[in-house]
């Protein structure tokens, strides 16, 4: 299974790929979609015509989205939910489903507390990848996202089976 993880934000919004075979994981690339300027139409379409060309080039089997949480700046937090909206309709044209983790799901499973800081996260996900390179923190955390689905996704699996084989 190949799984993109994409860490939502409106000037850079991170992606990683990863490959899942049995209980191993293979880094297949990462880095950040960017978008300037001033007009939030077009900041959204240069980020959609990115994340598509990624989806294109590395055919993901499975999509994962870091949920936004709301702060204190309404403003900020619509923008950021304009950016994850880019996020989750790019994997789901592409006929993907796409899993939502908060931000402290994915740390608990990548670091082991949840309440884990950026270069905890970073270490950990360089730990899991030796030799990698990140293109940054944004990266790092769409890595993370992604390692967090391909651990559910394998437990959900095996919850399955068990449930099959008990009703069999």
């Amino acid at each position: 299974m190949r799984v993109i993880g994409i860490d939502p934000g409106l000037r850079r919004m991170g992606w990683g790929v990863v490959e899942v075979s049995g209980t191993k994981l293979s880094h297949l690339g990462n880095g950040v979609c960017l978008s300037e300027g001033r007009d939030l139409g077009r900041r959204l379409c240069v980020l959609h015509e990115q994340l598509t060309d990624i989806m294109t080039r590395f055919a993901p089997d499975a999509a994962a989205v870091e949920q936004t949480f709301v702060n204190k700046d309404a403003v900020g937090t619509l923008k950021l939910g304009q950016a994850r909206g880019i996020a989750m309709l790019v994997p789901a044209q592409a006929g993907l489903d796409v899993a939502e983790y908060a931000p402290n799901a994915v740390k608990k499973v990548v670091v082991g507390v949840g309440h884990a800081d950026k270069r905890q996260v970073e270490h950990m996900v360089k730990l899991q990848f030796p030799g990698i390179e990140l293109a940054g923190a944004d990266a790092a955390d769409a890595l993370a996202i992604a390692m967090c689905h391909a651990h559910h996704a394998r437990f959900a699996g095996r919850l399955e089976a068990a449930v099959a084989k008990a009703q069999a």
